[in-house]
């Protein structure tokens, strides 16, 4: 396989005008599907005949709203950033005490656990890209979801999970390295797969611009730009040696579990880290309230790297004005050229199975606007 020397050379297979972040409500029958799984009542075999249904039909509607990017909206996973994790080599999936305490609501509490060194090969996703694959069409191209390398650090060291991380792993330059491996692994698989379009989310750039979040969660004697420095070299070690052909974003979240938020602050205390500095081809930013101050960090965006506002909300049903969503497209137009911007709903529809209070038709007429407006905006 070919390999870019320059990661930027990719770039042609995402950002899209009218974007979305990837994730979807999950239909009753398959929220049925899966309890019945649980308990013993159907197979792994009869679970995921379900699965391939009901992602058919999501896509089906994706390409009937006129999207140019297709997901299986992370319909076989409980949550979107774990069951990635469970499937790399030295990790099982264990629950803890406490889940997330995002604003109002305390999450489910399954984490992951390392039972041995870390690696990336045969994982599972690689086969749940293979099915939404041979829905690609002229002008539509199939979109993988997978957590940023740093995400999947920082769970790591998430409560009582940092004792048995540092017992495997007590040079902590081994792990970073060993992970960054990983990735690089499974973003190969999947570029082998067909793969053209990678999408990295990842929720630590959201904690390092709240300051109490922060020091509430990973302590106030953690030191924030350490930190930073490490998940900027970790998610760039993963991306080194990108195949040739694929496009690899990020989507910073602040939080999206059941309509409630973790994070709030102004991206000011990441952009010259983050937006300067991280090796991917496009952000998709949260801009859905004031939670996530002005657009003015988009400045220090690297040249050649696109932003995808994420001006519309997935987290209520209440459908925005139009014109003020153009408004603050055009505000954002003054730090970053209008061309290198697009439209995107803030983040997933359902980051974890339990999706947020907003029923599917408000999900569609959400996308909707997203399409009504690019047309718009860019024609």
């Amino acid at each position: 396989m070919k390999i870019l020397k320059d990661y930027r050379m990719s770039k042609k297979f995402a950002p899209h005008r009218a974007d979305i972040v990837g994730s979807f409500l999950r239909p009753v029958r398959l929220h049925e599907a899966r309890a019945r799984f649980q308990q013993g009542e159907i197979s792994a075999e009869e679970l995921k005949r379900v699965e391939d249904e009901c992602i058919t039909e999501l896509i089906q509607k994706q390409l009937d709203a006129g999207l140019k990017v297709i997901t299986d909206g992370e319909f076989r996973r409980s949550y979107w950033h774990l069951d990635f994790t469970w499937g790399l080599q030295g990790v099982r999936h264990i629950e803890l005490e406490q889940g997330y305490l995002f604003h109002e609501t305390e999450t489910t509490r399954g984490s992951c656990e390392l039972t041995g060194k870390i690696s990336g090969e045969h994982h599972p996703f690689v086969e749940h890209f293979k099915f939404v694959k041979q829905f690609e069409c002229p002008g539509v191209v199939a979109r993988q979801t997978i957590p940023a390398p740093a995400q999947f650090y920082a769970e790591l060291f998430r409560g009582k999970n940092a004792e048995n991380t540092l017992k495997i792993y007590p040079n902590q330059e081994e792990l970073i390295l060993d992970i960054a491996a990983a990735y690089r692994t499974v973003i190969k698989d999947l570029a082998e797969a067909g793969c053209r379009n990678i999408q990295l989310d990842d929720c630590t750039w959201g904690a390092f611009c709240d300051h109490s979040y922060f020091e509430e969660k990973i302590g106030s004697n953690a030191d924030p730009e350490e930190l930073k420095a490490v998940s900027l070299r970790l998610n760039n070690l993963a991306l080194e040696r990108r195949p040739e052909g694929v496009t690899i974003t990020t989507h910073v979240c602040r939080g999206n579990y059941h309509s409630d938020w973790a994070c709030s602050g102004p991206y000011d205390a990441v952009s010259k880290t983050l937006f300067s500095h991280e090796k991917v081809d496009a952000f998709y930013l949260e801009f859905d309230d004031d939670r996530s101050g002005g657009f003015e960090p988009l400045a220090d965006v690297a040249e050649g790297v696109d932003v995808v506002l994420g001006l519309i909300t997935s987290k209520y049903p209440q459908l925005e004005e139009k014109a003020t969503v153009i408004r603050r497209i055009h505000e954002a137009a003054k730090y970053l050229p209008l061309e290198r911007l697009y439209l995107s709903p803030q983040c997933g529809f359902a980051s974890c199975e339990i999706g947020n209070k907003i029923t599917e038709e408000d999900q569609w007429r959400k996308i909707a606007l997203v399409q009504e407006i690019a047309k718009e905006v860019w024609g």
